[in-house]
C-alpha cells in the first residue's frame, strides 16, 4: 500500500518538475528562489504544494506523527485488552464456559397418561491435568508478546523514519546549495557583462558566463525535484508535508550512543529481539499446551430432575451428577502437536538468525560512523580551502590578473566543496541514526 502512495507521489512530482523547465526554457515563469538569485535579493524557498504544516519538521516530530497513524498504534488499547481476558480465562477455575443443558421428556405422542419429565443440567468442562498452568504460561506469553509486537512495530517505522527525512533534510540543504550557486553565477554574470561594456573582457567572456548561469539554472530545477519528491514521501509516511526544512540537524544530530555490555544486554532491550524472543517463548509453550491436550476435556454435569409417571401423582424431584469422559484425539491430537513443535523450531531459528544480523549491522554501523567523521573532517578542511582559493581568485579576476575560466573553475571547485561539507555533515548525522537504529533505540 504504501509503495503505491510512493509511486503516485513520484509520478506527480515528475510532473511538476518537467513545468518547472518547460517554463524556464520558455521564459514563462520562473520559481521564486531562481528568481531571488538572478535579483540578488532574499526570498523564501521553494514553494511546496502544502496543506499546512509545522515550519521546522523535526526527526522526533516527524516519528510521532507517523506512529500515531500505524494500524499498531490505534489497535494497542483493543490487543492488550484481549490478552488480559484470556489470562483471565487461563486463571479460571474450569476449561471453559459453563453449558446449561434443558430436557423434557413425554408420552403424549405415545400412551398418553401424562407420563412427563423434566430435566435441567449443568455442564462445566474440566482442566486436563497440568492444563491449567500450561495455558497460563501461554496466556502470559502473549501478553508480553502484545508489548514486544509494538516496540518492534515501532523500531520498523523508525527505521523507514529516519531513512526519509535524512533523504529530505539532503535535498533541501542541496536545493539551498544550487540556489546559492545560482546566485553566484548571476552576480558573476552582471560584474562580466558591465566589463564587456567597458571594453575589459571579450564577448566571449560573457557567452560563458552565461552558460555557466544556464548550467546553475538547471541544477536547481533538478534539486527542486528531488526536494519535491523527498517531501512527499515525509507526507506518505507523516501525513503532513513539510514546508520548511529543520535548522541543520545535522549540526546537533542524535546523541551518540553507548554500546551494551555484552550481547546478553542487547539481546535484552533491543527491540526486535525482545520480541522474537517472546514469539520463540510463545511457540515453546504453546507446544508443550499442545502435548498436554491429548483428548478432549472431561465435562462434570451437575442438574434436577423432576418427573411424574402418570396424571394425577406427585412429581418428584431428584439431584444428577454425571461425568463425560472423551477418549483420546489420535490422528488429530498428533497433527496439532506436530504442528505446534513446527513453529516452535521455526521461531528460534528466526531468533538466533536475528542475532548474527543485528551484530552485523551494528559492526558496520560503527563503522560508517567513524567513516563519515573522518570525512566530514576532510571535506571541512576541502571547503575552507576552497573558499580562500576563491577570495584569491576573485580579487584578481577583478584587477584583471586572472581570466574569466580560471575565475569560472575555482568558484565551481568552491560550491562543490561546500556541497560536499554540508552533505558529509548528513551523511555523518544518518550515520549515527542508523547506529541508534542497529542498537534498537527509537529517535530522540
Amino acid at each position: 500500500m504504501l509503495q503505491s502512495i510512493e509511486l503516485a507521489f513520484i509520478s506527480l512530482a515528475r510532473g511538476v518538475a518537467m513545468l518547472c523547465l518547460a517554463s524556464t526554457a520558455l521564459g514563462v515563469a520562473v520559481p521564486a528562489s531562481v528568481s531571488a538569485a538572478a535579483t540578488g535579493t532574499d526570498a523564501p524557498r521553494t514553494a511546496l504544494p502544502s496543506h499546512g504544516g509545522p515550519e521546522e519538521f523535526t526527526l522526533q516530530e516527524a516519528y510521532a506523527a507517523a506512529w500515531a497513524r500505524q494500524p499498531e498504534a490505534r489497535a494497542l488499547a483493543l490487543r492488550r485488552e484481549s490478552a488480559k481476558a484470556g489470562l483471565h480465562a487461563a486463571h479460571a477455575w474450569t476449561a471453559g464456559g459453563p453449558a446449561v443443558e434443558l430436557n423434557a421428556r413425554s408420552d403424549g405422542l405415545m400412551k398418553d397418561r401424562g407420563a412427563r419429565e423434566y430435566e435441567a443440567v449443568v455442564v462445566l468442562p474440566l482442566w486436563l491435568p497440568g492444563e491449567r498452568k500450561r495455558a497460563s504460561a501461554v496466556a502470559q506469553s502473549e501478553v508480553q508478546g502484545v508489548e514486544s509486537r509494538v516496540e518492534s512495530a515501532r523500531l520498523r517505522l523508525a527505521a523507514l523514519v529516519r531513512e526519509a527525512f535524512w533523504h529530505w533534510e539532503r535535498a533541501w540543504q542541496e536545493q539551498d546549495q544550487s540556489a546559492d550557486r545560482l546566485a553566484s553565477a548571476e552576480a558573476l554574470a552582471a560584474d562580466v557583462a558591465k566589463r564587456v561594456r567597458a571594453g575589459e573582457l571579450a564577448r566571449v567572456d560573457q557567452n560563458q558566463a552565461l552558460a555557466n548561469i544556464a548550467a546553475a539554472r538547471g541544477a536547481l530545477v533538478e534539486t527542486q525535484f528531488s526536494l519535491t519528491q523527498a517531501a512527499l514521501r515525509m507526507q506518505a509516511l507523516t501525513g503532513v508535508l513539510p514546508r520548511h526544512a529543520p535548522d541543520h540537524p545535522h549540526d546537533q544530530p542524535e546523541a551518540l550512543p553507548q554500546l551494551p555490555l555484552n550481547f546478553e544486554t542487547l539481546d535484552r532491550t533491543h527491540p526486535e529481539l525482545v520480541d522474537l524472543s517472546n514469539q520463540a517463548t510463545l511457540a515453546r509453550r504453546t507446544a508443550e499446551l499442545s502435548a498436554t491436550r491429548k483428548r478432549a476435556n472431561a465435562e462434570v454435569t451437575l442438574g434436577t430432575v423432576r418427573e411424574r409417571g402418570a396424571i394425577g401423582e406427585d412429581y418428584n424431584q431428584s439431584l444428577m451428577l454425571g461425568v463425560r469422559v472423551p477418549f483420546g484425539g489420535g490422528a488429530h491430537h498428533r497433527a496439532r502437536a506436530v504442528a505446534a513443535n513446527a513453529d516452535a523450531l521455526e521461531a528460534a531459528t528466526q531468533l538466533e538468525l536475528a542475532r548474527a544480523r543485528v551484530l552485523g549491522e551494528l559492526s558496520a554501523a560503527q563503522q560508517r560512523v567513524q567513516s563519515t567523521q573522518t570525512i566530514k573532517a576532510s571535506a571541512s578542511e576541502r571547503a575552507r580551502l576552497a573558499a580562500e582559493t576563491r577570495g584569491f581568485v576573485e580579487k584578481a579576476f577583478r584587477a584583471g590578473e586572472a581570466d574569466l575560466p580560471t575565475r569560472l573553475r575555482v568558484e565551481l571547485e568552491a560550491v562543490e566543496a561546500s556541497r560536499q561539507l554540508v552533505r558529509a555533515g548528513i551523511d555523518h548525522a544518518a550515520a549515527i541514526s542508523a547506529w541508534r537504529q542497529a542498537l534498537g533505540l527509537l529517535p530522540e
